[in-house]
């Protein structure tokens, strides 16, 4: 029999990293990593959109757009077992910013608390979401402290409602155009779940011509996107923001790395018209319109799409837009 020496999980007391909520935890869930593993407890992409945002005489903890349907959701944070006054504070938030979904996060949730946020699930409809969630800290022997997210209460068949979440459009009012994206993108996230990889959260699928996958860091994102006029279907690293030029420059600095690690080449496309770039490889000759095909295109692009998370996710979390100087970029000729 082998034996194995195993650690002890250890629980440690949030004060003992977060002395603060407001100038420790706050900034701290709000760093993109952060917010992207609280978005995939949840089954939501967040992207951050501001902190302590006025709201009257008060001001919200952590404002952030649901990146799969545009929608506001609001987070508020206590490093305490839950109270009144920001039951309070929370319902007045929702009021004044129109969120539609509301996350309040606390050490320890009261019967009382849990109950209420249950009952505004049951008594709001589909348009009005409503998530407890208790944080904690545990760490094995003398290793980094690590966080974990506890649902208490969340939305009436909240599992139901995500998996299904294109019903939430109604299909009869969709172009042929609109149904066959709904139908592809539907398609893909199955692939995408059922091979567990980065991008295995449960996602609504949208009615456009390409779905966007979070990768830890505002402003970038991994894109399937398909063109039935170039017979394609592309993935991509997609950089929407005003740094978006430089740090396109930083990365192809690094392109024979890269490319290497991936084992195909690549389109580096720098978008001169807009302040957007884009890094991608394409599946040629194909017909999205074929869904006997759509197996093989959904395999392919789940496959690309895990390996661009893989290469690229420490290459984008590192970059440092000040670091790119024109004159250093050799890149030039591959555009």
């Amino acid at each position: 029999m082998n034996s194995y020496n195993l650690g002890k999980l250890m629980k440690i007391e949030l004060r003992d990293i977060w002395i603060s909520e407001s100038s420790d935890f706050t900034p701290w869930l709000a760093r993109d990593e952060n917010l992207l593993t609280l978005g995939e407890t949840l089954g939501l992409e967040l992207e951050l959109e501001a902190q302590e945002r006025a709201v009257g005489p008060f001001r919200a903890d952590i404002l952030c757009k649901d990146i799969g349907t545009n929608a506001w959701v609001l987070i508020e944070n206590q490093l305490e077992r839950t109270d009144h006054t920001h039951l309070g504070q929370l319902l007045t938030y929702a009021s004044g910013l129109e969120a539609v979904t509301i996350v309040w996060i606390a050490a320890r949730f009261t019967e009382e608390h849990r109950s209420t946020l249950d009952w505004l699930n049951r008594i709001t409809d589909e348009t009005f979401r409503f998530f407890g969630v208790e944080v904690e800290l545990w760490r094995i022997g003398d290793s980094p402290a690590a966080p974990r997210f506890n649902i208490v209460s969340k939305p009436n068949n909240w599992a139901k409602m995500v998996t299904q979440a294109a019903r939430a459009i109604d299909e009869a009012e969709l172009t042929g155009t609109k149904a066959l994206q709904l139908a592809y993108w539907g398609g893909l996230g199955a692939s995408l779940m059922a091979k567990g990889g980065p991008f295995s959260t449960e996602r609504k699928p949208q009615p456009q011509s390409w779905m966007s996958y979070k990768i830890g860091r505002s402003g970038f994102s991994v894109n399937a996107s398909m063109s039935r006029p170039k017979r394609q279907v592309r993935a991509e690293l997609y950089m929407s923001h005003p740094n978006a030029k430089p740090w396109f420059h930083l990365l192809r600095a690094q392109k024979e790395a890269i490319e290497a690690e991936l084992g195909y080449l690549l389109d580096w496309e720098e978008l001169p018209e807009g302040k957007d770039t884009r890094i991608s490889t394409p599946l040629n000759d194909i017909d999205p319109e074929d869904q006997m095909d759509w197996p093989r295109q959904h395999e392919w692009l789940t496959a690309r799409m895990n390996e661009f998370y893989r290469v690229f996710v420490h290459r984008v979390k590192a970059l440092d837009a000040n670091a790119w100087r024109p004159e250093a970029d050799t890149g030039a000729d591959v555009l």
